[in-house]
């Protein structure tokens, strides 16, 4: 990094022990130490926020497409009556339909970024953990900031 070889440390460590003695050497030793330790730590945290909001854009590859099995039977062209009323007895599934939420922003609990319904980060948020604001003032009053992909914006 430096060039500097065995000759040149020597040399040196004689003018550090000359001007700073051999009690203050050792405090003096761990300071850089720690100081060079917290910069290391300050440029991983540095690179890996850059590297975060680099790929914040990147989305998630989908899922693959189920594939339909081969039917063994002719396929029935007109629906049964029981198939066609809803069912309601006992052991029967049912599937669960996410309901739309009217509000346009959106944040996740214990997140400082809040975003619009139609933000691709939204997704990614489970349901459970959504929680939804009318306006950026609101959500601003709950002290978080605008996500810096969708941005979002009121209209005046």
């Amino acid at each position: 990094m430096f060039d500097i070889g065995l000759q040149e440390m020597l040399v040196i460590g004689v003018l550090a022990l000359l001007v700073f003695g051999p009690s203050k050497l050792p405090e003096l030793g761990r300071m850089v130490g720690r100081a060079m330790r917290e910069f290391r730590r300050a440029s991983d945290e540095f690179r890996s926020t850059v590297e975060t909001n680099l790929h914040m854009n990147d989305l998630d590859s989908p899922p693959p497409a189920p594939q339909p099995a081969p039917l063994a039977e002719p396929v029935a062209t007109a629906p049964l009556p029981s198939e066609t009323e809803p069912a309601l007895a006992e052991g029967s599934t049912s599937v669960a339909v996410i309901e739309e939420h009217g509000e346009p922003f959106c944040a996740q609990r214990g997140s400082r970024i809040f975003h619009r319904r139609d933000c691709t980060w939204v997704r990614r948020i489970p349901e459970a953990e959504r929680s939804y604001m009318k306006t950026i003032s609101e959500a601003r009053d709950a002290g978080l900031t605008t996500c810096p992909v969708c941005e979002p914006w009121e209209p005046a």
